[in-house]
């Protein structure tokens, strides 16, 4: 079957480990048959399989009507996204469904900016014009997770909003491990040096994602983008399993899958074992 009719022919999976929440969703057709978000403080491992199995039953979806699995291959955590990748690859190679990755940052920033732009339409049509939310004024989205350290896992990605819609999404920073005040830091210069090229028009920025143990940096990046006319948007939010499906669907449609066999966890950060070892054999304390 051709790749560009998966999503149209069948029900997909999607699952995503790489956070202490699992997101995890049945859609047919852009609608969601079944969801779940579970708070699982990483022990995914237990809950994983059950929950899929759970979810096609809600559904009334059998495995061989599956169009596709699609996964959140992370960043994130180092052992969680191993979970999900190693579930959809077994489930893929044994149910001979294609395989699909998607970024877990960016499904949580694809999945933010709707939530977000739903609550400024429920606030009324007149807040898109008061506010400029037309397909002149960009928004930057930049999902975040902890890494520790003062370190966040970050990307950036670019919209347009036409009222509650979003179009033209490609992203403008690749997945990757920043320190969160430099990541601010470069945000501003980055608003700074694109002022000629919007026009004046300022972008609407949307830090979304595990925002707690960054709230100062957050406010930060508030207080430098609003004085250079940016509308900066701090919201927390827990990944979902349909957004990420989405994703994969948009990927299924272009033709794209994944090489069940040789696909791996976007692993962007040694793990605390391997930076000890590197810096024992570097002679470091």
């Amino acid at each position: 079957m051709n790749t560009a009719t998966w999503g149209e022919s069948g029900p997909v999976i999607a699952l995503d480990t790489s956070t202490a929440a699992m997101a995890a969703a049945v859609l047919r057709g852009g609608v969601t048959l079944s969801e779940v978000q579970s708070l699982a403080e990483r022990n995914h491992s237990v809950h994983v399989i059950s929950h899929v199995k759970a979810m096609m039953s809600e559904a009334g979806v059998a495995p061989d009507e599956l169009a596709a699995i699609i996964v959140g291959n992370g960043p994130g955590s180092y052992t969680g996204m191993r979970i999900a990748v190693t579930a959809a690859k077994t489930l893929a190679w044994c149910w001979r469904k294609p395989l699909v990755g998607v970024s877990s940052l960016e499904a949580i920033g694809f999945g933010a900016w709707h939530r977000g732009a739903e609550r400024v339409l429920m606030a009324g049509e007149e807040a898109f014009a008061r506010q400029e939310w037309g397909r002149e004024r960009e928004h930057w989205v930049l999902p975040i997770m902890d890494a520790r350290r003062g370190q966040v896992y970050s990307a950036g990605f670019v919209c347009r909003a036409d009222g509650a819609a979003l179009e033209d999404w490609t992203r403008f920073a690749e997945d990757g491990v920043r320190l969160m005040d430099q990541w601010v830091e470069s945000i501003a210069e980055r608003i700074g040096a694109e002022a000629g090229r919007l026009g004046g028009a300022a972008p609407v920025i949307w830090l979304v994602g595990d925002l707690s143990l960054h709230e100062q940096s957050a406010e930060r990046l508030a207080a430098l983008g609003g004085s250079l006319g940016a509308d900066v948007r701090l919201m927390p939010y827990v990944m979902e399993g349909r957004f990420l499906a989405e994703l994969g669907l948009k990927r299924l449609s272009a033709g794209e899958s994944d090489d069940v066999h040789t696909f791996i966890p976007n692993y962007t950060q040694l793990t605390e074992a391997e930076v000890k070892l590197k810096a024992k054999q570097a002679g470091e304390t």
